[in-house]
This record gives structure tokens, C-alpha cells and sequence, in this order.
């Protein structure tokens, strides 16, 4: 069976926020990555109260606006068009990355274009390719009390993202708590231990994760 057909049995990009939208608890501090970790924001659960945060300086976001609702000068860290809410607040860069340094974000979700099984990420450059800079991805995963990685299973190519050891630049080591796919997830229950696979999406056998996994992980 060829890669695009065991993706397609698996989760949608929506389907995967969803499903990491599922891990926010009442009350927590949350930053959201850039690419798909921003849809998150569209799927917080019913009587789940939690505050967005983004690097540019807002705190309090909304869901993406609908069209024709979109305003010009509200935007998240990776441009895109976002929502106020009515307690939304806004600060300066410097203090947007105190809140992140001082260890005041509970949760982080980024995407990545490598994880290893020891936790490193690696998300933040290809060496080769014209980059505008870092972002604040080293930031968040020195910061944040809990990291999880929100991405596809392999890359465009279909190698795998999930591997033994990162070969791009590092955004930052053994920081990853949790990994979610769009075939699976891994978690592990501290930073001293391996990956375990938790749970398959829909349509996907064990034994297809691991024909695409390089990564070594307990079942």
C-alpha cells in the first residue's frame, strides 16, 4: 500500500487539531505554533476555558474570523488573520517573550519538521533555504511547561518525520512531551522515557505506523 493511500485513512488537518485541542485543560496558558497548530484555536472543547497566546503580543485569541470579517491589523505570529475576544489583551514584543520565558505558558503546539525519539525538535530552518529568522520556537519549547508536536507523519518526499536522531538544526533537545499525527500519537510519561504509541487514527493498523516510523517507540 503506497504512502497517499494509508494518509488518506488517517486524520484530516482538522481532524488532528481536534484531536490535539483535546489536551487543554481549564485555566492553561497556551501558545500556538505556526501551520497547523494554529486550527487548534478553532476546536477548544465545550466548558474548556483557556487563553491563546501569541508572540506578537496578544493574549486572549479568538477563532479564525469568517469571511469578510477579517481585520487587517489582527494578526497572529504567522500573519494570519485571527479574532478578539472581549478580554483580550495586548503588550510589546519583550513582554509577550517574558510571559514565554518566565514559564507562564502551560502548553505549546508546534509543528515540526523532525522529531527525534529522545524529544529533540527540530522546526525552525532547512540549511540551504532562505529563512526571515528563528521565530520564537527556541523560546517555547526552553519555556513552556509542556510541549506537543503537531504534524504530519512524513514528509512531502514520505520520509519519515519521526526518527531516531534529528538531522536539521535543532530548535531544541529532549523537549517533545507528545506527538500527534495524522496517523498517530505518541506520548511519553516524562522526559526520561521513550515514545509510547497511544492511539491510531482512524483506518491505521500498528503495523502501518511502524513501516513509516524510523523512530524507536513502545507500543
Amino acid at each position: 500500500m503506497s504512502t497517499t493511500e494509508t494518509a488518506a485513512k488517517g486524520w484530516t488537518r482538522d481532524e488532528m487539531a481536534a484531536r490535539a485541542a483535546r489536551e487543554l485543560e481549564d485555566g492553561f496558558y497556551v501558545n500556538l505554533g505556526i501551520g497547523i497548530p494554529t486550527l487548534v484555536a478553532n476546536h477548544i472543547p465545550a466548558g474548556v476555558d483557556v487563553t491563546l497566546q501569541s508572540e506578537n503580543g496578544m493574549l486572549g485569541i479568538g477563532p479564525f474570523p469568517y469571511e469578510g470579517e477579517e481585520d487587517a491589523d489582527l494578526v497572529n505570529a504567522g500573519k494570519q488573520t485571527i479574532s478578539e475576544l472581549a478580554h483580550t489583551a495586548y503588550c510589546d514584543s519583550a513582554q509577550s517573550f517574558a510571559m514565554i520565558r518566565g514559564g507562564h505558558m502551560d502548553l505549546t503546539v508546534l509543528g515540526a519538521m523532525e522529531v527525534a525519539e529522545n524529544g529533540d525538535i527540530a522546526n525552525w530552518m532547512i540549511p540551504g533555504k532562505m529563512i526571515k529568522g528563528m521565530g520564537g520556537a527556541m523560546d517555547l519549547v526552553a519555556g513552556v511547561k509542556k510541549i506537543i508536536v503537531l504534524m504530519e507523519h512524513n514528509s512531502k518526499a514520505g520520509d519519515p518525520k519521526f526518527i531516531p536522531a534529528c538531522t536539521l538544526p535543532l530548535t531544541g533537545r529532549n523537549v517533545v512531551d507528545m506527538i500527534i499525527t495524522d496517523i498517530a500519537v505518541f506520548r511519553r510519561p516524562d522526559r526520561h522515557s521513550p515514545f509510547h504509541l497511544v492511539e491510531l487514527a482512524p483506518g491505521v493498523t500498528a503495523q502501518e505506523v511502524a513501516a513509516r516510523t524510523t523512530a524507536h517507540y513502545e507500543s
